[in-house]
């Protein structure tokens, strides 16, 4: 396959402005925003080859298929960061770009790019904007966009109820964090990178390519496009501890930067636990360890603001 250059790419997208549409309207956001989008891009004189409302997510891998068999420069996606995340394995490694809508709770993958969160700003990214290609994540045999976690949080995916994600927004997954804590046991995880193994002991681990969980950010030195999973426990193995450090996260973030947080990072990382453990990747609950995560550099062609800084 040929692959423009990122310049070619983005004067492509600029002039032709042909693309296809997604969108998750199942989601409550994404059924009330579906006919703004395509209001603003023919605003913005795109020509449309596919537009493709999902009514049914167990559809949307099949839906995108046929979204790119149209031939588009950018593929629209407008859903949670688990639409986005499929969309991502779907480009990556294709001559297409991933023009990202923001319609989710947390948007971590949006703000991960430096996206405006409202949609005539993020749609305005795909006229004035740019082509950059970002980390893929890998883990086990998932790609991902974001983060995969071990611990809490995969309760808490299985059981935060959607009417309190909408009355609260992202506020909704440390509260439900704090109700399932009191049950959840602690467990071991120990973490090899370039040979060295480093063990711990928490309630909730993280293992991150892009910059923000639950709509906060991680630290502000952690980059999608740096080549590097940053993985960081919260808490301890003590429940109170993770209450504490949820709480601090939830409301004023915690780190500045990777040199100031108990953060292990590295290309590639083997990651064993005692119990083995489910993967939450992107919002799907996958896999169980030991696993092996790593990045695939420059894997996934994004639309970005001309500011995101493109290694």
């Amino acid at each position: 396959m040929t692959v423009r250059s990122k310049a070619e790419h983005t004067e492509t997208i600029h002039r032709e402005r042909k693309a296809a549409v997604v969108v998750n309207t199942k989601s409550r956001r994404g059924r009330r925003h579906y006919a703004e989008v395509l209001r603003l891009l023919k605003e913005r004189d795109f020509r449309l080859t596919g537009v493709h409302p999902v009514t049914d997510p167990s559809r949307l891998r099949d839906i995108l298929t046929r979204a790119l068999d149209s031939g588009p420069d950018l593929l629209v996606v407008g859903g949670g960061d688990g639409t986005l995340s499929s969309s991502v394995r779907h480009v990556a490694g294709r001559d297409v770009a991933l023009g990202v809508l923001p319609l989710g709770t947390t948007n971590n993958f949006a703000r991960s790019l430096g996206l405006p969160l409202d949609l005539p700003g993020a749609i305005g990214v795909f006229t004035e904007g740019k082509v950059a290609d970002i980390d893929l994540g890998i883990c086990g045999d998932r790609p991902f966009a974001n983060l995969a976690s071990f611990g809490v949080s995969v309760e808490v995916a299985g059981t935060v109820k959607p009417w309190l994600k909408r009355m609260l927004g992202r506020a909704a997954y440390p509260l439900t964090a704090m109700t399932i804590l009191p049950r959840h046991r602690p467990f071991r995880a120990y973490i090899t990178v370039d040979g060295k193994r480093h063990e711990l002991l928490t309630h909730q681990l993280n293992i991150a390519n892009g910059r923000f969980h639950g709509g906060w950010q991680i630290a502000r030195d952690v980059s999608i496009d740096n080549r590097k999973l940053v993985a960081y426990q919260l808490g301890s193995g003590k429940r109170l501890r993770l209450l504490g450090e949820t709480l601090v996260r939830a409301t004023t973030g915690r780190w500045t930067s990777l040199a100031g947080g108990p953060f292990v990072t590295g290309q590639e990382m083997l990651l064993e636990t005692d119990p083995p453990m489910a993967a939450d990747i992107d919002g799907e609950v996958r896999l169980r360890t030991p696993l092996v995560l790593r990045t695939v550099p420059n894997g996934v062609r994004v639309m970005v603001p001309q500011s995101f800084e493109d290694t």
